[in-house]
């Protein structure tokens, strides 16, 4: 799925928003299963938005929906190809002069950022085809700038209008209508790959989150902040590095699959981070199973390893790993030419769990973190991994 591209470039500025595409047969589809499918997510939302604040059903059936509606979006895709090959004379695209220089120039620039700051995952990444090596910076890049609009430099001066003005950005890249040279990657991206621009909406939700909320009464409220800041980027990216051709687990199973890594990470984050986010007033750790383990924000605040921190400590590292125990399935499920850097990502993070407990739980004045050494003895033993093909039995789709 591509279209032809067509820049404005001003001598003011390296690119600007005067980028269009030229849609195709494929991308006038994809706009129609996507207003299909949106209409059902916003009465999902007013039932989670309900008056009371309550959630009316729980987050795990909501983050369902979205995984449901990405799955069905790949599957009318497989469909839409297969039946262009045999009714429709498939033609060349066609490329303006300039536009391809340009383009690569983008890409580029997004695989230097992934290079400068996700450096075990760009590795991972060279591994890929181009197009979804590409691909991946260009979804990487559009995840760190929405994150750094809450924890950047300028978060202090972040308010819900510019998180919406960011909303409208989204859209309109998704429209073709780039507003500079990092969204036009990504604009290329979703025009070619059918990735559902609801994740993406889904992640500013939690930049929302963010901004208004700092403690988590449950793990219900916490496991839709986790879908909303990590889940998401599993969902975006599954598109783009592709199922095996021999995999037969249902397509919804490998998206939760990857739903169940990003949970599993931002669980991982949080428990690594509780004394940063306690200097600066935040918890996200469920109230209910604190004060369950005899604990109240102020022993967090006190920062004092204790025998119920411990205790406490222990069961969510057990919950952290027990999604990490399910993402490892669908890994396999993975293009081949993917699984390393998700694999590489997979045992990392899962090692930052057993950090904390070398710490003896102390993560309030002690960062966990993997050491180099380990580091590189994980990146042989990821790619030996990435080599094992799809199980043969079918992944529970939920």
């Amino acid at each position: 799925m591509s279209a032809a591209l067509i820049w404005v470039v001003s001598p003011n500025s390296e690119l600007c928003n005067g980028l269009g595409f030229l849609e195709t047969k494929e991308k006038r589809g994809f706009n129609r299963l996507n207003n299909i499918v949106s209409r059902k997510r916003d009465v999902v939302r007013r039932v989670v938005a309900n008056p009371s604040g309550n959630l009316a059903i729980s987050s795990e059936q909501l983050v369902y929906d979205v995984v449901l509606k990405q799955a069905a979006l790949v599957k009318e895709q497989m469909r839409s190809r297969a039946e262009e090959v045999e009714d429709v004379e498939v033609k060349p695209d066609v490329v303006l002069p300039g536009t391809l220089g340009l383009l690569n120039e983008a890409y580029d620039r997004c695989g230097e950022v992934c290079a400068e700051y996700a450096k075990t995952f760009y590795l991972g990444t060279l591994l890929m085809t181009p197009e979804r090596r590409k691909a991946i910076w260009a979804i990487y890049v559009w995840c760190r700038r929405t994150d750094e609009l809450v924890d950047g430099p300028n978060a202090s001066h972040i308010t819900p209008k510019a998180l919406d003005r960011w909303e409208s950005r989204l859209e309109d890249l998704y429209n073709g209508r780039p507003f500079d040279m990092l969204d036009a990657a990504l604009s290329d991206t979703v025009s070619k790959f059918p990735v559902d621009i609801q994740p993406f909406k889904d992640m500013i939700d939690g930049m929302r989150m963010d901004l208004r909320k700092s403690r988590y009464e449950n793990f219900d409220e916490l496991y839709l902040y986790c879908y909303y800041v990590a889940g998401t980027v599993g969902l975006m990216s599954v598109p783009i590095m592709g199922i095996a051709p021999e995999s037969n687990a249902p397509t919804e199973s490998v998206y939760n699959a990857a739903l169940a890594l990003g949970i599993a990470n931002q669980l991982t984050n949080i428990l690594r981070d509780v004394g940063e986010d306690a200097r600066r007033g935040r918890v996200y750790l469920p109230q209910d199973e604190l004060a369950q383990a005899g604990l109240s924000d102020e022993d967090i605040f006190a920062m004092k390893v204790t025998d119920k921190w411990r205790f406490f400590m222990k069961k969510q590292i057990k919950r952290a790993r027990t999604f990490f125990d399910q993402a490892e399935e669908g890994v396999t499920q993975l293009s081949s030419a993917s699984r390393w850097p998700v694999w590489a990502s997979l045992l990392l993070y899962r090692q930052i769990l057993d950090e904390i407990e070398a710490n003896d739980y102390n993560n309030f004045t002690k960062r966990a973190y993997v050491s180099k050494p380990k580091k590189i003895v994980a990146l042989p033993i990821a790619y030996a991994k990435s080599l094992v093909p799809p199980s043969s039995r079918n992944l529970v789709s939920n």
